[in-house]
């Protein structure tokens, strides 16, 4: 991974995520983009075109000025963090966040997104929250979502959820790549649902495959999906949660793309959101 994405509202919630990208740039060797967008109100009075210019021109000159002063406190935490070293560029955008995060992942061949989240409930989370899983949906690029109750401090364990498919081979290669610049081992967990028609024999194989990676795979018997990965995620110290997006009928998967964003608003564990290759 080479390049990452920070979208930001300079919230709480978005500077807590910051560290976690700053953190990803270090070890991964990557550079980022700090993005801000921003929206104007829809004024339409017809007969003052003026007075309406004279408005617009105000509220680019206002959003301008604080992009301005709000990257001196990120750098300042950068520093704080001991970050100075990390390639930072920064991009002021006027339009629908999802529709420039998309443009900005496809022009600049961005690898990670890195994104806080805290429900959609607030004025304040209205920017990172709620869209959040919007660009889980629309933005094929792998994401990091970091509630603002996570706080970082080392990513030792990593959690994937698998259900053996081949998809899921490439995603945890992926992950892999990831765990090892972070020196982290990462725990392969399946839900195994009374209607699962899994077989020990497929597990055995995948556990063959990745004998000589620093994996460990967990089957757990259970009908309750969410519940035993969030216990998983408690009783097995998990610093991060790794899941695929899967593009087939939202009802027909055990983890489908609405899984994932419900865990994103809710898990205090940031989560890494996967896309099919």
């Amino acid at each position: 991974m080479k390049r990452i994405l920070f979208p930001t509202d300079f919230s709480e919630t978005a500077n807590n995520a910051f560290v976690y990208a700053l953190e990803m740039a270090k070890h991964l060797g990557a550079e980022f983009i700090v993005l801000h967008v921003y929206d104007s109100p829809n004024l339409t009075y017809e007969g003052y075109p003026s007075s309406i210019a004279s408005i617009y021109e105000t509220i680019e000159l206002k959003n301008f000025e604080n992009f301005k002063d709000q990257i001196p406190y990120l750098r300042k935490i950068a520093e704080e963090h001991h970050f100075e070293s990390v390639k930072m560029s920064h991009v002021l955008r006027h339009g629908n966040l999802v529709k420039i995060i998309k443009e900005i992942a496809e022009a600049e061949n961005i690898d990670l997104i890195v994104m806080g989240t805290h429900g959609a409930s607030g004025l304040k989370e209205v920017f990172l929250g709620s869209n959040t899983g919007f660009v889980i949906t629309q933005v094929p690029t792998t994401l990091l979502c970091v509630p603002i109750e996570a706080k970082y401090d080392k990513i030792k364990h990593i959690c994937f959820t698998t259900l053996f498919k081949g998809e899921d081979k490439k995603a945890l290669l992926e992950v892999l790549t990831i765990a090892k610049k972070f020196h982290a081992k990462v725990k392969c967990l399946t839900v195994k649902t009374s209607n699962s028609k899994l077989t020990y024999e497929h597990i055995e194989k995948w556990q063959s495959d990745f004998k000589k990676e620093p994996v460990e795979f967990f089957v757990i018997p259970n009908d309750n999906v969410k519940k035993t990965i969030t216990d998983f995620l408690e009783h097995q110290d998990i610093d991060v949660l790794a899941m695929l997006t899967h593009k087939r009928n939202l009802i027909e998967e055990l983890f489908t793309q609405s899984l994932t964003q419900k865990l994103s608003f809710h898990s205090k564990t940031p989560i890494l959101v996967l896309h099919e290759k």
